[in-house]
């Protein structure tokens, strides 16, 4: 079997890349920003949390919860885009007593990529 000119430099491209560690990067969301931030300490209870993401989402098959260190859900249930970025996932909190709390987020950005995490905060008194 022989191979094209361009079909035999793509493969060499390919297999270089392999080779020396290179990676492809693909658009995925990814957070580029958190309200309550990742690892801070806020004072008083938020009353929402906001994920900013580098995409534009698809809120229907997007989630994000909120638990305490119980594993008990603190968040209303009530996830949305914000109206004016749909790069914003958001949600609203109950009232939050000192304690730390874990956002685990999992999306869809509108160009079909699936990202997910997660990251704690902590409210103080």
């Amino acid at each position: 079997m022989q191979l094209s000119t361009s079909r035999t430099l793509a493969l060499a491209t390919c297999l270089a890349m392999l080779l020396s560690g290179t990676s492809v990067v693909f658009a995925h969301a990814r957070l580029e920003r958190a309200s309550p931030s990742v690892g801070s300490t806020v004072k008083g209870s938020p009353p929402e949390i906001r994920l900013t993401l580098s995409e534009e989402l698809e809120i229907a098959f997007s989630t994000i919860r909120v638990i305490d260190s119980s594993d008990q859900q603190v968040d209303n249930g009530d996830k949305m885009l914000d109206p004016a970025n749909h790069k914003i996932l958001k949600i609203t909190l109950r009232a939050l007593p000192p304690g730390t709390y874990r956002v685990i987020w999992r999306v869809l950005s509108v160009d079909t990529h699936v990202t997910e995490g997660d990251y704690k905060f902590s409210v103080a008194p």
